[in-house]
């Protein structure tokens, strides 16, 4: 185990401790603990690549632990009517569909470049400030509003519909250029 697995660890194990403050009403806490997290996902990138400790185990950790936080603090704040139910809705579909992808793809023996693109990077940017804004306006009511985080409501939902309708386009672009194998359409 190295700090960048150790990191990514970390992180999730942060996500349940950000949603019991969540349930509590604790936002400033929650707020610290998103983050840590995300501190803690810069770092691990970070020290993996100066350290030259990227391992195998830390390129299934990382994202999960990105995938854990993201998805779970849009459920979470969705459910306590924070932020709009068709957003957590529309975050959690892309990468369902993405996941189901990759998996058709696994039984379909077709091998992928598993490498984020630009708009995926933007998308979970957006994403994370989105939850930002939202733990910011709860913790700190007198400098940040709700009416703050509207725009970002809109900004990450278009995003992340483009995000996916490219992972679509990716993948079916790898479905099509695969050896037939004798397969009829």
């Amino acid at each position: 185990m190295n700090l960048p697995n150790f990191l990514s660890l970390l992180r999730i194990i942060l996500v349940p401790l950000m949603v019991i403050f969540l349930i509590r009403g604790s936002y400033t806490y929650a707020f610290l603990v998103f983050i840590v997290a995300g501190v803690s996902d810069a770092l691990d990138g970070f020290l993996a690549r100066v350290l030259h400790q990227q391992t195998v185990l830390g390129s299934y950790l990382d994202p999960l632990a990105d995938k854990a936080l993201i998805t779970t603090s849009f459920v979470a704040l969705a459910i306590l009517g924070l932020i709009p139910a068709w957003l957590a809705v529309i975050v959690i579909s892309r990468d369902f569909i993405i996941l189901l992808g990759i998996l058709t793809l696994f039984i379909m023996s077709i091998s992928v470049e598993m490498k984020p693109a630009v708009v995926s990077k933007i998308t979970t940017v957006l994403q994370i400030v989105t939850v930002l804004v939202v733990l910011m306006s709860r913790s700190f009511p007198g400098y940040a509003h709700y009416l703050t985080a509207k725009p970002f409501f809109w900004l990450t939902a278009a995003a992340t519909i483009i995000s996916g309708f490219h992972y679509i386009r990716k993948g079916v672009g790898y479905v099509n250029s695969a050896p037939k194998n004798g397969m009829q359409n």
